[in-house]
């Protein structure tokens, strides 16, 4: 894989984990959302619709599948989709950085097979 090529799936991955950062960041301003009742979950979609930090994260998502679109052009989906695996590398230290969640053992030894993944398909 050349730099251009994994230069769109690496911005595509960021924008992907900063949809889901965003997002996050919406949900907590919502909090706690009850699906007992369609009231209760129509009043749950339009406190999401009109919350910015969630139209900012779907704007990101947006972008990102058209970056994704490109980079599909350009290499074989069994290149590029583990390449997402990126995304949760990402999304998991920031939102132990900006949220306090927890970064166990596990999930940092999780996070070192996803980085050993990705380079070897980087390189082949």
């Amino acid at each position: 894989m050349n730099f251009p090529t994994f230069s769109i799936i690496l911005s595509g991955v960021l924008l992907n984990s900063a949809a889901q950062l965003l997002l996050k960041a919406g949900a907590r301003t919502i909090g706690s959302v009850s699906m007992t009742s369609m009231s209760s979950i129509g009043a749950a979609a339009w406190s999401a619709a009109t919350q910015p930090w969630i139209a900012l994260g779907l704007v990101c998502y947006f972008v990102s599948a058209g970056l994704w679109v490109v980079a599909l052009t350009r290499v074989d989906v069994t290149v590029a989709y583990p390449m997402l695996s990126l995304g949760y590398v990402i999304a998991a230290i920031f939102a132990w950085q900006i949220f306090g969640e927890q970064l166990t053992a596990a999930r940092l030894v999780g996070i070192f097979i996803i980085l050993a993944g990705v380079v070897v398909l980087a390189r082949s």
